[in-house]
């Protein structure tokens, strides 16, 4: 099945269910079944992330190898700008769109997920807080089209990346 229209979908149609603060304020609680053993590739502490085109690429390579392990925690803490858009328009939550998603991606796509890279030279720096990351600049041992895995606009929003579109 396509990845792409269940991606798009979830980028815009789910949101998280504890906002960012609440989460900083208590452990995350690995209780689901979906939820990854490894840990995110966060920046530590009260540091903010690099405002900058490579800051943008490490933000959104988190998010492509947590879409591959499953890790619900940060696809949607990632994603969470337009999770929170898509919530507000009566879509689901972000952690339960995102599970039925990671069921449609083929283990083969997961794989390549995790160890993708993108391309610095084919993504588009709109203004110094907004990039847009095309499906063509994500570099992986699978093929992804723009209806498999599809395109994303991330932009700098408390202090790190975030996808907003």
């Amino acid at each position: 099945m396509a990845v792409s229209a269940c991606v798009a979908l979830v980028a815009c149609a789910c949101g998280p269910e504890k906002s960012k603060e609440d989460t900083d304020a208590k452990p995350s609680q690995p209780s689901a079944s979906t939820r990854s053993e490894e840990p995110s590739a966060e920046p530590t502490g009260d540091q903010p992330a690099p405002r900058t085109k490579e800051g943008a690429i490490q933000r959104y390579k988190q998010y492509l190898h947590a879409l591959g392990r499953a890790d619900i925690d940060t696809v949607c803490e990632v994603a969470e700008p337009a999770a929170k858009k898509a919530q507000d328009q009566g879509l689901g939550p972000c952690t339960s769109t995102y599970t039925a998603v990671f069921q449609m991606i083929s283990p083969t796509q997961k794989k390549a997920l995790q160890t993708a890279t993108v391309d610095p030279q084919r993504i588009a720096v709109r203004t110094p807080d907004k990039i847009e990351m095309p499906v063509e600049a994500v570099r992986t041992s699978a093929t992804f089209s723009e209806s498999d895995l599809g395109s994303y606009t991330l932009e700098y929003l408390k202090n790190d990346w975030y996808i907003t579109d």
